[in-house]
């Protein structure tokens, strides 16, 4: 598979959110469904299917169910789920600006999903988005994205349970022009 097919595999806008439901998750299509609502059912059995076919996601188990095979499926590599550095760096600028245009297109519509509820609450729901510029140099740099990490790991591992509500955290970090 090239480059740029993994890339649209995984990029597509309701193919990411099935990657992020099956974040430390084993789920069935039916269970990916309901988290999943607003995605037609016919569409959501072709997203999985296209992710399973491009190896990013997988079948765990096969459960007999009343007469069919219930498929359980969860996330082959999680490295298969992103795009690695050794991948970026033969892209061109196009493709990195597409590849940009896709992740702000997601958050979007992550952020359009959450207004279209009947009654939001941007306080009480934790809604941020902002932005702020800081000097580092490379030392410090390292460290902050270290701290960062740390603090991120401590929580990427929850399993949904009663009373946790699945919250998108992203980060964009875009360097200055390097002074010449």
């Amino acid at each position: 598979m090239t480059n740029e097919s993994t890339v649209d595999v995984i990029l597509h806008p309701v193919r990411m959110r099935i990657i992020q439901t099956l974040i430390n998750q084993q789920y069935t299509a039916q269970q990916i469904r309901e988290c999943l609502p607003d995605v037609p059912q016919a569409s959501l059995y072709r997203h999985i299917n296209k992710l399973a076919d491009a190896g990013v996601i997988h079948i765990i188990e096969e459960i007999p169910n009343r007469g069919t095979i219930e498929k359980v499926y969860s996330l082959q590599d999680p490295a298969m789920a992103s795009i690695g550095p050794d991948q970026l760096k033969n892209f061109s600028k196009e493709e990195h600006m597409n590849l940009f245009f896709k992740f702000m297109a997601n958050m979007m519509g992550e952020y359009e999903r959450y207004l279209n509820q009947s009654y939001i609450d941007l306080v009480r729901d934790g809604v941020a988005f902002r932005q702020t510029s800081v000097f580092l140099d490379d030392e410090e740099f390292v460290q902050f994205i270290k701290e960062l990490s740390e603090v991120f790991s401590r929580v990427a591992h929850n399993k949904p349970e009663k009373g946790r509500r699945r919250r998108s955290i992203a980060t964009i970090i875009v360097p200055d022009q390097k002074n010449v």
